[in-house]
């Protein structure tokens, strides 16, 4: 009985039908210009760099880790380490010393590759005294050992180098939204039915263009876009800078595009920075005009060819789901966890239900506990938590499904709606429960709050901290209260805010008084919000850590850094306090 076909298998046939096929383009820092990467050439990279770590004293089946800013040679440095015969860990590019010096330490890293980054002179001091560090190309300078000599002092290390089932191909660390990162182990057997899975289910074509641009380190990114492509071929673009982001998106002009929900965000506030919201949605509703626009707005943000759009890693209003579809850009959201390497569920075109994360992908087992907990059982799922037995026995039920950790309902027809965390709920000092997460979702249904946290653990009553969409807090910082460009945009759920003039601080005061009215409104008396709390500027990024490398809050450290500030703001008259 011949072995089963595994994701290098994929890698190999295409290293033979496609040699001369471009599969990465990369664009150079500071210049328009790209360098395109063959299959061939990816691959001889490849093999020359595997030949090399296999003559290093790395151990058996070493890890070895990534540190870079997504880039061509970021696949190029995975496809090496695997036949050579090692197990990547990614690590995102925005980690802090910190935070890189635990996952190297406890994903026992025999080596790391350093690609470019924004501030390896800060992050370097995380990297322990002795360990062996490579530099990709575009990395930083200052490290002795380079990708370009290594490469071109090796011979391709020939043939089709293997690995087994149930082999580990990577370790991925969770974002720790909700604690401690873990490494999640996965092996080839499980990430190559999961991409199996994915990109049969979604229908990944080999003229497929992709753009990469969330973090690889997530599993997102990773599976969706890395291991699908090398499944099913395509061409992958990287993107450069948030400053050149658009530009690379019209280069890229893909048709598979995948996002998370607060960048949608930020492609629609781009939108109607430009075009004021209802002009623009009375032109969409307008028959055979609304459809020319729709294809121009879209096709000025690079979309104009996309087949299909995908929402993941957290909640998606359903009103910006509907305002791109009106668009004409097919926006379908899906659920995943790094756990079960992203196959889990995904909306159907046709099928879609505005709130809700889809059906679950073939060969997919759900089932909701009788606390309300979301069980899922995938063939991408994990062999364990890496050095964590205990935790790993714990976070299955004995006929082998996967706890989530989420709160959710199922429909008649599978489709899968989200409604909390099970560890989420805290005590207030009344004694009863709230759940944050269905009220911050009702409070993120306005379009001028880009993000929400509820808390009050022990405090008399739950509160929000709040941040600002991005087109309110330019028109809050502009001079005379309007935005760079004059327009208004953003607005409550009843209309597009402030007139045209701009707007103050006493009408966004307002405005999230009445939207808070509206949420209180909605919710028994122990739940209701005694205040909103709206947070300065960039308060919560990925820089000071309260943001995880994919935007989403991490609460229990945003609750950390304003505990002390608690009491100052309770004794204000509220309901609305500017932090």
């Amino acid at each position: 009985m011949s072995p089963p076909r595994l994701l290098l298998d994929h890698v190999y046939d295409h290293e033979r039908e496609w040699r001369d096929r471009i599969y990465l383009t990369q664009p150079l820092p500071g210049t328009d210009r790209c360098i395109d990467y063959t299959w061939g050439r990816c691959l001889d990279e490849a093999r020359r760099m595997a030949a090399w770590l296999r003559g290093q004293a790395l151990g058996d089946a070493p890890t070895i880790a990534l540190l870079s800013k997504n880039c061509a040679h970021s696949v190029i440095a995975e496809l090496a380490i695997w036949m050579a015969g090692g197990t990547t860990v990614a690590l995102f590019a925005t980690e802090s010393p910190e935070g890189l010096r635990r996952v190297l330490a406890h994903s026992g890293a025999a080596l790391l590759f350093v690609g470019r980054l924004d501030d390896w002179a800060r992050q370097a001091p995380g990297v322990p005294a002795g360990l062996p560090c490579v530099a990709l190309p575009l990395g930083p300078t200052g490290i002795a050992l380079r990708w370009e000599a290594l490469i071109g002092a090796s011979a391709p290390l020939p043939g089709r180098p293997r690995r087994a089932a149930h082999e580990l191909a990577m370790l991925v660390y969770t974002s720790g939204t909700s604690g401690e990162p873990k490494g999640v182990m996965h092996d080839f057997g499980h990430v190559t039915r999961a991409c199996e899975i994915i990109t049969a289910t979604i229908g990944y074509r080999p003229d497929d263009r992709l753009l990469s641009y969330l973090p690889l380190a997530h599993v997102f990114e990773r599976a969706c876009i890395e291991c699908a492509s090398l499944m099913a071929g395509g061409r992958v673009f990287f993107a450069d800078s948030p400053a050149t982001f658009l530009a690379d998106l019209r280069r890229a002009r893909p048709t598979l595009f995948l996002s998370v929900p607060r960048l949608w965000e930020k492609f629609r506030e781009g939108v109607l920075r430009q075009i004021p919201e209802r002009p623009l949605d009375w032109l969409l509703r307008v028959p055979g005009l609304g459809r020319w626009v729709g294809r121009r707005v879209l096709a000025r943000l690079g979309l104009a060819e996309v087949r299909m759009a995908g929402s993941g890693s957290a909640p998606a209003r359903p009103e910006l789901i509907a305002w791109y579809r009106a668009l004409g850009l097919d926006l379908l959201e899906g659920y995943g966890m790094t756990e079960d390497f992203a196959c889990s569920h995904f909306s159907r075109s046709g099928r879609e239900r505005p709130g809700w994360v889809g059906e679950p992908f073939p060969g997919v087992a759900v089932r909701i506990s009788p606390e309300g907990e979301v069980l899922i059982r995938s063939p991408g799922c994990m062999v364990g938590y890496h050095r964590e037995p205990a935790l790993t026995a714990a976070s299955f039920t004995a006929d082998g499904f996967f706890r989530t950790g989420d709160l959710g309902e199922r429909s008649p027809t599978g489709q899968l709606r989200l409604t909390g965390r099970l560890k989420e709920p805290f005590k207030t000092s009344t004694g009863k429960y709230v759940a944050p997460a269905p009220i911050e979702a009702l409070l993120q249904a306005d379009p001028m709050i880009e993000s929400a946290v509820v808390a009050g653990a022990g405090q008399p009553a739950p509160f929000a901290l709040v941040m600002l969409s991005e087109s309110w807090r330019a028109k809050l910082a502009a001079p005379g209260g309007a935005d760079a460009d004059g327009i208004p945009t953003g607005g409550t759920a009843e209309g597009p805010g402030p007139a045209a003039n701009g707007a103050s601080r006493e009408s966004a005061q307002r405005a999230l008084a009445e939207r808070l009215r509206q949420v209180n409104e909605g919710l028994a008396p122990h739940e209701r919000l005694r205040l909103l709390v709206v947070m300065p500027g960039e308060a919560w990024s990925v820089a000071n850590q309260l943001l995880t490398p994919t935007l989403k809050p991490r609460r229990a450290l945003i609750e950390k850094a304003v505990a002390s500030r608690l009491a100052g703001w309770f004794s204000q008259p509220g309901p609305v306090v500017w932090a």
